[in-house]
């Protein structure tokens, strides 16, 4: 591990994301293989005089429903949680249930692909204020909006609908995030589960699986991924979600518009993948905490570069470039 970018991951996660303050009960929940990164979080935490638990969980599924119970009321008793498993718990109905008591929580999902921890990402340090602005600019107009489109110069052409679903933004920080957040910084838009249509051309990245080699097309018929295109990496996305053994799986769950300048889409981070600033990502399966009503054993992106976005008509992304508002918006 690089210590120095350790340190400042942990110190950006602790005083700027969280406002970790003295007296106050933190939860960090973790697995075997990111216990180290989180015992340094833990320690530093514990200087600021927070009482910290950590709790373990297991690392190899995304379907932690057998923990649920436990966790969900171990979470309504601190103040502060930071869900650092491999795969991320955001969408779940326990952390829903946990800020609705008044915790604050972090979805900080651990997963990489080059070896290096995610606390080590120079992505962390993007500017949240800037973030917000970004975002605020884009929901004036996407929650006054029923339809989503997208298109790309690659192929994708797909529509998305989200009558009475609620967009708002990630962007690290809880406490301006009604106690909710995640290291994704984006704007997320909770969609109608059946009400996604179109084909797209898969460019960006395979989520948890990483790096494309070869884009390929899907087709979505009432939200449902209907067909894969069989080359390598179609078919290696066919069997990772296979592995879930839920069919609820294959249904759209989320749009979401990655705000980080700072993040690049190569396949080496989930988290920073579907940031990144230029691209935007569907997310299936499980939407509870989102705002959505789907339940799914787990939830994933798909992230395209270099979208085109309509809200209604209104053109707010122009080939992965936000397209300035008018003058009587500042």
């Amino acid at each position: 591990m690089n210590d120095s970018k350790l340190e400042r991951g942990v110190k950006i996660i602790v005083d700027d994301w969280m406002d970790v303050r003295s007296g106050e009960s933190m939860l960090i929940i973790t697995d075997l293989h990111h216990q180290e990164e989180m015992m340094e979080l833990q320690k530093y935490a514990c200087q600021l005089g927070a009482n910290v638990l950590i709790r373990l969980v297991p690392r190899d599924s995304q379907d932690l429903s057998a923990c649920f119970e436990e966790l969900a009321s171990l979470m309504q008793e601190h103040d502060v949680i930071i869900g650092a498993t491999h795969y991320s718990l955001i969408t779940t109905e326990i952390v829903k249930r946990a800020v609705r008591s008044g915790s604050h929580y972090l979805s900080l999902p651990m997963a990489t692909n080059d070896g290096r921890s995610l606390l080590e990402y120079d992505f962390l340090t993007m500017d949240t204020g800037k973030t917000r602005f970004m975002a605020k600019m884009m929901l004036r107009y996407i929650n006054e909006s029923t339809y989503l489109h997208v298109t790309t110069q690659s192929g994708t052409d797909l529509g998305f609908r989200k009558t009475g679903r609620r967009a708002a933004y990630f962007n690290g920080r809880a406490r301006e995030n009604k106690g909710f957040t995640s290291s994704s910084f984006e704007v997320y838009v909770p969609i109608e589960e059946d009400q996604t249509y179109g084909s797209g051309i898969v460019d960006g990245s395979l989520g948890y699986l990483g790096k494309i080699n070869n884009a390929f097309r899907m087709h979505i018929e009432s939200g449902k991924l209907v067909e894969l295109e069989s080359n390598e990496d179609g078919k290696r996305l066919k069997d990772y979600m296979d592995s879930f053994h839920d069919d609820r799986i294959f249904y759209t769950s989320e749009f979401g518009i990655g705000l980080n300048t700072y993040a690049k889409c190569e396949g080496r981070c989930y988290i920073e993948d579907e940031s990144s600033y230029g691209t935007f990502h569907i997310g299936f399966g499980r939407n509870i905490a989102l705002g959505g009503e789907y339940e799914a054993n787990g939830h994933f992106d798909l992230v395209f570069k270099e979208p085109s976005i309509y809200s209604d008509n209104r053109l707010i992304m122009d080939k992965g470039v936000m397209v300035v508002p008018e003058p009587e918006v500042w």
